[in-house]
């Protein structure tokens, strides 16, 4: 019986060990982070007022280019190497 005992008392302090281990959650601490970076960001991040609409811009596009403004493709050395191409891969994972 006293070996009973003295296992139960040992586990109930080990319980008490790890639960006095674990990190607690400071929710003030969070919201006090959270309001010095969104003070922090000021201007950075600016967004649109609820009446405000957005201005975007427009790209115009560039002219064709034709074959003579093409550079001339580059000659390839006559040395009998080959470009390296990457193949397939071996395994496919899902």
């Amino acid at each position: 019986m006293k070996k009973v005992l003295m296992a139960f008392a040992f586990t109930s302090s080990l319980a008490s060990a790890a639960q006095a281990l674990e990190p607690r959650y400071d929710h003030n601490l969070e919201k006090a982070a959270a309001e010095i970076v969104a003070a922090r960001m000021g201007d950075i991040r600016g967004g649109f007022s609820f009446g405000q609409k957005p201005q975007f811009v427009v790209v115009q596009s560039a002219p064709a280019m034709t074959a003579a403004d093409m550079p001339p493709p580059a000659a390839a050395p006559d040395d009998g190497l080959v470009p390296a191409v990457e193949g397939p891969s071996g395994s496919v994972l899902n």
